[in-house]
């Protein structure tokens, strides 16, 4: 874990309420599936924010806005400094992937699979990537996934983009040789039983610390709790209790 100050160098809307934003500084040691504590101010508990990507100097996060928090991060300009603490989190697994992985991500837990759709791609893997929304305007990075080199599937639950419903509907009949998933529980639960092979979840708790002091992002696996934010986010299906 790492405590530095970076410098903002993009915050643009991708959609209505879904910011990107891109900052500079000491990314040392940044995997992904890992997630970075923002400091705010006037605010106590920092803000947990997942890596979409981290190359050379540059961050890049995307947060949907939910809150004073993250509705003060969507304010801030150019030019403007953030107090981060970075490598937080175990990250995701890259050797277990097999040469044909599966990256599924639901609405904000699209942007973890961003790197590590790059990474798979540069040890030389072919990965399918499901994207999972409400309805077409709230879709975002398809085209950049397939700038990649991915093969991308987009699910909308009305039907307004790509496959009409769940991101379950689209693994239907897919061959996948592993896959990494992040999104909301429900989602999470309906990956676990839909899916054919081994994989790695990644979840989403609300956290007091973030580095595993407090305790409070606590969750029961089959060999005890682990804290989300230390021997998590990213665990593996056949630790998971649904």
């Amino acid at each position: 874990m790492k405590n530095s100050v970076f410098t903002i160098t993009k915050n643009d809307k991708l959609t209505s309420n879904v910011y990107i934003m891109t900052l500079k500084g000491d990314t040392e040691g940044i995997r992904c599936g890992q997630f970075v504590n923002i400091r705010l101010d006037g605010l106590y508990l920092r803000r947990p924010i997942s890596v979409c990507d981290c190359e050379g100097d540059l961050l890049t996060l995307i947060y949907k806005v939910v809150g004073k928090g993250t509705e003060q991060m969507s304010e801030m300009a150019a030019g403007e400094s953030l107090d981060l603490l970075t490598g937080l989190g175990n990250g995701y697994d890259l050797t277990k992937s097999g040469d044909a992985p599966l990256l599924i991500g639901g609405g904000v837990g699209v942007p973890p699979m961003y790197m590590l759709c790059r990474e798979l791609i540069r040890e030389g893997k072919k990965p399918t990537v499901i994207l999972g929304f409400n309805k077409a305007d709230e879709v975002f990075y398809k085209n950049e996934f397939e700038a990649l080199g991915a093969r991308v599937l987009v699910a909308t639950a009305d039907g307004s983009m790509g496959i009409k419903g769940f991101v379950t509907n689209a693994m239907d009949g897919l061959d996948y040789s592993y896959f990494y998933t992040c999104g909301p529980e429900p989602m999470l639960r309906a990956v676990y039983k839909a899916s054919a092979t081994s994989g790695q979840f990644s979840f989403e708790e609300r956290m007091g610390c973030g580095f595993g002091a407090c305790m409070g992002c606590s969750c029961k696996t089959i060999t005890g709790y682990k804290r989300i934010c230390k021997e998590g986010p990213v665990l593996e299906k056949e630790e998971i209790l649904f």
